[in-house]
């Protein structure tokens, strides 16, 4: 069972969906897919269905409109796909869902009782996403220093979920103040894929929550391995997002840092675990520990404390 929170905490509490997200309640965990289905309307599918059993809160896509978000020196840069040799613009196009294809993500996400949400790029993947009653829109961290797109979020009046990574404190005091305080949600993240052990530095967990008392913290991972976000969870982060993946080795620049089905079954789980062994930090004897104390304890101790539980005979 999850504690209340604590007197001062409330403040910290945000609302997406139908899910309180801050101290005292469950992490919010979601499946980060982004652009891991590869344009594949099944794959997508794929990785609903395996956050769903794992136990996700949500799933998250990234939403672009190619022209705006793709550097025009860039469009007819070649490379080469799995579907062949084509332009970067084109590839971008190919790895991009419309709205009949949301639409379809939507019914099935209903469908397995998951969330969903997405991170837009620019403004008309805004306007585009609010098609949809998603509970919340993610900043990226590339996106952070961009205030037209964060004046188009804040307008909106949803949850936004903002990470931190490849920023400096004051860029992320400039988004807060661009946003609003009063409804976001401030995720730890370190910008690389996959992130090394040495610069995740979680206990900048820890320095957010003291920067921003009244704004919940949670942690966006691109590490390998499950045991670093068990950690965040430990040091108190509220929201965690970890990229998901049908197989490591398929195509696509996420693919590695990315937690398999089953890795992300058993990062849920440990979630849920961590969290509920953390407590309220109120030290207190158990009902289970008075058999041990009575078989083991050979000098009583001192008289219980006002406010303390009745002492119990040894």
């Amino acid at each position: 069972m999850i504690s209340a929170p604590r007197s001062g905490t409330r403040t910290r509490t945000r609302v997406l969906g139908d899910r309180p997200v801050g101290p005292g309640h469950p992490v919010y965990v979601t499946g980060e897919i982004g652009i891991n289905h590869n344009g594949d309307l099944e794959n997508a599918f794929a990785l609903i269905d395996a956050a769903a059993d794992a136990g996700c809160d949500a799933v998250k896509f990234q939403k672009r409109t190619p022209e705006v978000c793709t550097p025009r020196d860039q469009w007819d840069l070649e490379r080469d796909t799995p579907w062949g040799r084509m332009t970067y613009i084109d590839y971008r196009h190919r790895v991009e869902f419309g709205e009949e294809e949301y639409r379809r993500i939507d019914d099935h996400c209903r469908e397995r009782g998951i969330a969903w949400f997405a991170s837009p790029w620019d403004t008309e993947s805004v306007a585009f996403l609010e098609k949809f009653d998603v509970p919340a829109h993610k900043v990226a961290s590339a996106s952070l220093t961009d205030d037209e797109l964060l004046r188009a979020l804040r307008a909106t009046g949803r949850t936004v979920i903002l990470s931190t990574g490849m920023s400096t404190p004051q860029q992320i005091r400039h988004a807060v103040e661009v946003l609003g305080s009063e409804n976001i949600v401030l995720c730890h993240a370190t910008s690389t894929y996959p992130a090394k052990a040495a610069e995740l530095n979680l206990r900048v967990i820890n320095t957010l929550q003291a920067e921003y008392p009244n704004v919940p913290i949670g942690y966006s991972g691109h590490e390998t391995g499950l045991q670093t976000t068990l950690a965040a969870v430990a040091l108190g982060a509220a929201f965690v997002e970890r990229h998901i993946t049908l197989d490591r080795a398929m195509w696509g620049s996420d693919q590695a840092a990315s937690v398999e089905p089953g890795g992300l079954q058993r990062l849920v789980r440990d979630i849920r675990v961590v969290e509920e062994s953390l407590g309220d930090g109120v030290k207190r004897v158990y009902d289970s520990e008075l058999g041990p104390m009575r078989k083991l304890r050979r000098v009583p101790g001192v008289v219980a404390e006002a406010g303390d539980r009745e002492p119990v005979a040894v």
